[in-house]
């Protein structure tokens, strides 16, 4: 016997909801696999807070010392209230579109139905071959993504969403790469107004290259694969 530590996840996913994890993920796998066109074809985007100070982890603050040098000690910190909402839209080549939430305003229905025009108007400019050709839109299960308005607005575009399973973040290319590995790079930095965390974000993901979106597009892949053989279970951290 070993004691050992609880492993902290999402959600406590119910029988149901990882059959639908498996059953999404293996179709999605499965058309990857047949068809080379289908992942170069789709959008994903999201919507997460970037913060004017956000703690580092412990890895980021830790020092070289010698053996004989006492342990730096640090206060415990607290995020910043002042906070700004990044909408980001990226396909495998790169940045499609990226917005940020005006003070006073909530992503809801309506809102998110002019985000995805304005998402379609950069599609047409930047990814013309795509614009002509037909492209997927995904996005995660928030009710302002799923809602009735969104939906109808998406058919009278025909505007395809790719599926994704309830509660599985692990599955969601912002939630697995974009926002964590642009909050990593702006972790223990101070930014003190809304402006300045804009431009810096703006400047973080510029940093990004093709070869990255390429990557991050080959793990998606991957994870559908690893969520099929976990019978829908969170797998990372095993």
């Amino acid at each position: 016997m070993r004691r050992v530590s609880a492993k902290f996840v999402p959600r406590l996913l119910t029988l149901e909801q990882k059959e639908t994890r498996v059953s999404m993920s293996a179709e999605l796998f499965d058309r990857c696999v047949t068809d080379a066109t289908f992942l170069p074809s789709i959008v994903t985007g999201d919507e997460s807070w970037v913060y004017g100070y956000d703690p580092e982890t412990k890895t980021q603050s830790s020092q070289w010392k010698t053996v004989s040098s006492p342990r730096p000690k640090k206060a415990r910190q607290s995020r910043s209230l002042v906070k700004v909402m990044l909408l980001a839209f990226f396909d495998i080549e790169g940045m499609v579109h990226i917005e940020f939430l005006p003070r006073g305003t909530t992503v809801n229905a309506v809102f998110y139905v002019e985000v995805l025009k304005r998402l379609r108007e950069a599609v047409r400019r930047k990814r013309p071959e795509k614009w002509r050709n037909g492209w997927l839109l995904h996005h995660d299960n928030a009710p302002s993504h799923t809602s009735l308005l969104v939906q109808q607005f998406m058919a009278g575009k025909n505007l395809a969403a790719v599926p994704h399973p309830p509660y599985s973040p692990d599955l969601a290319p912002c939630d697995f790469w974009l926002f964590p590995k642009l909050k990593m790079t702006l972790k223990g930095k101070r930014f003190e107004t809304n402006e300045d965390i804009k431009s810096n974000t703006m400047d973080r993901l510029k940093l990004l290259k093709k070869e990255d979106f390429q990557t991050c597009f080959r793990q998606w892949q991957e994870r559908w694969n690893k969520c099929v053989c976990a019978e829908g279970e969170y797998f990372e951290g095993d």
